[in-house]
């Protein structure tokens, strides 16, 4: 570990191997982080926020494996529906953010009743928009999915499938809310538990209802929706019996769920920020997605063969990403921003070490790893190109991530607001309009513009960073 980290009594950790140490950080026994070596405290909470996110990613693609099997009108009904409960994730993230900037703060500063109130907080916030939300989603689904495109057939398939994802929003939202309180807490492994479980269940479940195995029932697509809902559902039921009953750093009593009106309302004001914050970052690659479709279907699979490899690729980095978040609310909780800063840059080597790694095997490999997704040869040929030249980009973007991050952690969350509208709306979205039609770089004008983008984000970003003004953001 780093020599000129904060001094801890690292006897206990001398002799620890990396083995160890990742050991500690998925059964979460490796101490409090806000205390010891920062490195090792990044590492402690990164591998089970890394893993967390890699189990959230696995619900939609378990869906559509198991799917794909009942014909083109049930996948079609689960795209749409996907395309949908999108806007529930943007507000599910966006909360997030709020509750982990408030919940860390506190605990850094000894406040663990403070901690669990907001948690509380967090709850009643999450089951308010999720009525709001179920009640409409199943009012509405068939015209929900008619907007979206669908025609009388798969709106007739698809209908049962949405009513159920949109009506049991509550898991999603919940799901993320709590799992938010346990990161601000320093309890990753917790987070990540629980998506295990409900993976598993999603897993086992999903062919069995959708096929009808043995004594299940023969749902067809809403068995994945069934299966999908239980699952969530079971690992939140895990999260709230943790939160109740179990303790750890968070401890909700029932005084807690009396609503609070101060502590509600700064919730909703940094949680909004963050909702904006996370639809620009969205709405930005729909921007992206429109001037790609201008060049033809082939020029549009190859984009997106290239995004999801690209965005599969940095799931890790979000684990750093998040982990840089709790170190730096806790440690200015615990009034220290000399060790959030330290935590801040420690988190942005170890992403720009990980991220550099992964861009020079993309470089090297892009046609190999393409070649996986199947597509023509024009499509493959297309998201080589792009897979090459975003990866460039990954080094500043590793950065570009981590700061964003530190930034909402202290709860300067206008901050990355802002950054995200005039690198993305503002710079990125035009920048590929002109290098790819007035330019006649096309795709390859799409690739630039992203890779430029990403680079001028992580600049700027550390410029203000070091500034040091979100010390003294009010959370």
């Amino acid at each position: 570990m780093d020599s000129n980290e904060t001094p801890g009594p690292p006897p206990a950790h001398a002799s620890e191997t990396w083995w160890d140490l990742l050991v500690h950080a998925v059964r979460g026994t490796g101490g409090d982080p806000t205390r010891g070596p920062i490195r090792r405290a990044v590492i402690l909470l990164a591998v089970p926020m890394v893993l967390e996110m890699v189990m959230e990613s696995l619900f939609a693609v378990v869906d559509i494996y198991f799917v794909s099997r009942l014909g083109d009108e049930a996948m079609a009904g689960v795209a749409l529906t996907e395309s949908v409960l999108s806007l529930i994730y943007t507000i599910a993230m966006g909360l997030s953010i709020g509750v982990t900037a408030v919940v860390s703060r506190r605990v850094g500063g000894g406040d663990e009743e403070g901690a669990s109130r907001a948690a509380a907080q967090a709850i009643l916030l999450g089951l308010a928009l999720a009525l709001v939300f179920g009640i409409a989603g199943v009012t509405f689904a068939p015209d929900i999915l008619r907007v979206m495109g669908a025609d009388e057939s798969v709106v007739a398939t698809g209908v049962p499938y949405t009513r159920i994802m949109l009506g049991g929003n509550v898991v999603i939202l919940l799901l993320f809310l709590q799992n938010a309180a346990f990161r601000g807490a320093g309890d990753a492994a917790i987070a990540m538990r629980v998506l295990w479980i409900a993976n598993g269940l999603n897993i086992v479940l999903d062919p069995l209802l959708i096929f009808g195995v043995g004594p299940f029932p023969e749902l067809g697509v809403q068995g994945a929706a069934v299966a999908t809902t239980i699952g969530r559902g079971t690992a939140v039921l895990v999260q709230v019996y943790t939160l109740f009953r179990l303790g750890g750093r968070l401890r909700i009593r029932l005084p807690h769920l009396g609503i609070q009106p101060a502590l509600m309302a700064q919730l909703v004001r940094l949680s909004a920020t963050g909702m904006l914050q996370t639809f620009i970052a969205t709405a930005s690659w729909i921007g992206l997605t429109r001037v790609t479709a201008l060049f033809g279907a082939e020029a549009l699979a190859g984009y997106v063969i290239a995004i999801r490899i690209i965005l599969f690729a940095i799931l890790p980095a979000w684990g750093l990403s998040n982990a840089a978040a709790t170190m730096v609310g806790q440690a200015l909780g615990a009034g220290n921003p000399e060790r959030a800063e330290r935590a801040a840059w420690i988190s942005c080597k170890m992403n720009f070490a990980f991220l550099g790694a992964v861009s020079v095997f993309f470089i090297g490999f892009a046609p190999a790893i393409v070649g996986l997704f199947g597509g023509t040869e024009g499509a493959s040929a297309v998201a080589v190109t792009g897979l090459r030249i975003v990866s460039i980009g990954f080094v500043f973007y590793g950065y570009g991530m981590v700061l964003t991050a530190a930034f909402n952690g202290a709860g300067a969350v206008w901050t990355p607001t802002i950054l995200n509208f005039f690198c993305f709306w503002l710079w990125e979205i035009p920048l590929a309009w002109g290098l790819s039609l007035p330019g006649g770089l096309e795709t390859t004008g799409v690739y630039i513009a992203m890779t430029v983008s990403f680079s001028t984000l992580a600049v700027v970003a550390a410029v203000l960073f070091r500034r040091g003004r979100w010390r003294e953001a009010q959370v």
